[in-house]
């Protein structure tokens, strides 16, 4: 989670959203990313989607059967279903989401009709780090009033 951090700390110097994110398989970084969409312009440019991208590009198949993934905030419904269709194995999860009504969507995400868990699951690491990173950026973004 440290390094995922570390690519949430170039985001942030970078006036992204701070989120970092890597993909581990057989103790080997295979994927690493951190939100690049104001930079590219491009939705799609999630730190988890960049990481995913990555590693399926390295091991040359997009199934990360047997991979987990560390991201420093709770991934959005948008990430959740690619990280559920890549086969990651696991998610480490810093910082929790906010918004109920990602969390909702997630939670179905990452359960099948029967509501048994698609992927293994560890929330709250380094849950402070991972929030404080956030609360900067939103304050900085409010101060500099790029949002309200």
């Amino acid at each position: 989670m440290n390094i995922a951090l570390k690519e949430a700390e170039k985001a942030f110097k970078k006036d992204e959203v701070p989120v970092g994110a890597i993909i581990v398989l057989n103790d080997k970084i295979i994927g690493i990313g951190h939100n690049k969409r104001e930079f590219t312009g491009l939705i799609t440019n999630h730190a988890e989607l960049i990481a995913i991208k990555k590693a399926s590009k390295k091991i040359k198949d997009w199934r990360l059967n047997d991979a987990t993934l560390y991201v420093t905030l709770f991934p959005c419904s948008m990430c959740a279903s690619a990280i559920v269709q890549s086969r990651i194995k696991k998610i480490v999860i810093g910082a929790p989401s906010l918004d109920m009504k990602n969390q909702k969507i997630v939670d179905m995400l990452f359960h099948d009709e029967k509501g048994n868990l698609l992927l293994e699951m560890k929330d709250n690491v380094l849950k402070e780090e991972c929030s404080e990173i956030l609360s900067m950026f939103f304050k900085k973004q409010r101060k500099n009033g790029k949002i309200k």
